[in-house]
């Protein structure tokens, strides 16, 4: 934290030590159970004095956000779940997708705060609503990375240069956010530096999945990304970046997309 006290902030020991000076409190945690401890645990925000209204930023599912603002609510602290979207560059940029769902007069309280973030979408005063749209997003995210690799891999063993065949698919009707950014920028160069852990986008795909079978919604094409991600993540490493996916099947279709060889190997 001494970055951050540098700039003028106040450290604090735990949740309820910032929840004790702090009414309105936002946090950006790695996993359900993280945030789940962080809002509602012994040391958590819960338990601060001052505390009156919770932000989560974090992507922790339906089934968190409500049990949190449940918690949260019998003692009577407000809760938002408000996960975003837009990576590393959308959050210095300040234009992520912000999608928020809790009390619509909460949310009012704190829209000036999150319009720091980006663009703001209110989805409703359902607890988990916001947990539900960012989960279908980074599905969607994750599967065009998967989906591009294939691609990809199938047009470079017939021979054609990959950065060719991108602009092909980006003025195309293939062109997605893996064609678009993430195979020019981090695969192609052999950087895979997007900067999104593989390990943290398998968790998103596996809430996603458990979601639409509580649901009762089809998920074929999911289940065969999240067999991926857990592939990548086994092979590569949770902490590896989710681009490492065109690795995987690089592997299995014997050639490599861009780099210095892009031909089979």
């Amino acid at each position: 934290m001494a970055a951050l006290q540098a700039r003028g902030a106040t450290p604090a020991a735990s949740p309820v030590e910032v929840a004790d000076a702090a009414s309105i409190v936002f946090a950006s945690l790695p996993t359900p159970a993280i945030v789940r401890e962080a809002a509602l645990g012994e040391r958590g925000i819960g338990r601060g004095a001052a505390l009156r209204l919770f932000v989560d930023l974090s992507t922790s599912g339906p089934a968190a956000a409500a049990a949190i603002a449940e918690g949260l609510g019998e003692r009577g602290v407000s809760a938002l779940d408000a996960p975003v979207s837009g990576g590393v560059a959308g959050a210095a940029k300040g234009t992520l997708a912000v999608m928020v769902s809790g009390p619509r007069t909460a949310y009012e309280e704190v829209e000036p705060l999150l319009a720091v973030l980006g663009r703001l979408f209110f989805l409703g005063e359902k607890p988990g609503l916001g947990q539900t749209v960012k989960l279908a997003n980074n599905l969607l995210s994750a599967t065009a990375i998967a989906i591009t690799s294939e691609a990809m891999a199938m047009g470079v063993k017939a021979g054609v240069d990959p950065s060719v065949m991108l602009d092909v698919l980006n003025a195309s009707s293939g062109r997605n956010t893996a064609t678009a950014d993430k195979f020019p920028r981090c695969v192609v160069p052999r950087r895979f530096d997007f900067g999104f852990a593989a390990g943290l986008q398998f968790k998103d795909v596996r809430l996603c999945l458990d979601e639409a079978e509580a649901l009762g919604v089809p998920m074929v094409v999911g289940a065969a990304v999240r067999q991926i991600l857990s592939i990548t993540c086994n092979r590569f490493g949770p902490d590896s970046d989710c681009t490492e996916i065109a690795k995987v099947i690089e592997s299995w279709a014997n050639c490599q997309i861009g780099g210095e060889s892009s031909h089979e190997q």
